[in-house]
């Protein structure tokens, strides 16, 4: 089976990430996407990082109900910090039955050649961008490329975080089971 890895950091999960998902679904020969929880990002910092526990069960809950879509800890049992290129050996591995593909933000590709072993990701891979504003792809000097032009929302986690902190009101940004338990929790507070 052809799955789409969306890796992430998501803290939180929101709608934009969904819809990509969805679109990436419905226009490409994907049959799952797999959102891979990252507990913690090497290019990143981690200020402000919810537990990754807590992380993935907001994407389970934004997803329940969704066969094609799944929830992935994977990286929670492999060193850190997680590289890309170990996880997609280490599922390969685990899932020799399965072909796996990297969906990634056009921002995201501008920053490859940042990440370890990114010639092997890119010729032994398919990595299918969306794009975002700002962000022009540049593919030519890659092996298995495609670009999506997916519906975009100027929604992100960090606005979703800064909201929360000034009291601000998240409906309709993430799902309401997610909205919830941020809630109920006091998270980002």
């Amino acid at each position: 089976m052809k799955v789409g890895l969306y890796f992430g950091s998501f803290n939180p999960i929101h709608h934009g990430h969904l819809i990509i998902a969805s679109h990436v679904l419905n226009n490409t020969d994907l049959r799952q996407v797999w959102f891979v929880v990252s507990p913690q990002n090497p290019l990143k910092p981690s200020a402000g990082l919810l537990n990754e526990y807590q992380r993935l069960y907001l994407v389970q809950l934004a997803i329940e109900g969704e066969t094609r879509l799944r929830a992935s800890d994977i990286e929670f049992r492999l060193p850190r910090p997680s590289y890309t290129i170990d996880t997609l050996t280490y599922l390969g591995e685990k899932y020799p039955e399965h072909e796996f593909a990297v969906v990634m933000g056009s921002d995201s590709f501008q920053n490859i050649e940042r990440w370890k072993n990114y010639q092997q990701l890119t010729r032994d891979y398919k990595i299918l961008i969306y794009e975002r504003p700002g962000y022009p792809v540049s593919i030519h000097q890659y092996g298995d490329i495609q670009v999506i032009k997916a519906p975009l929302l100027e929604i992100s986690a960090t606005h979703i975080r800064k909201t929360i902190q000034h009291g601000g009101s998240i409906r309709y940004l993430v799902p309401d089971k997610v909205k919830d338990e941020i809630d109920r929790n006091n998270y980002y507070r």
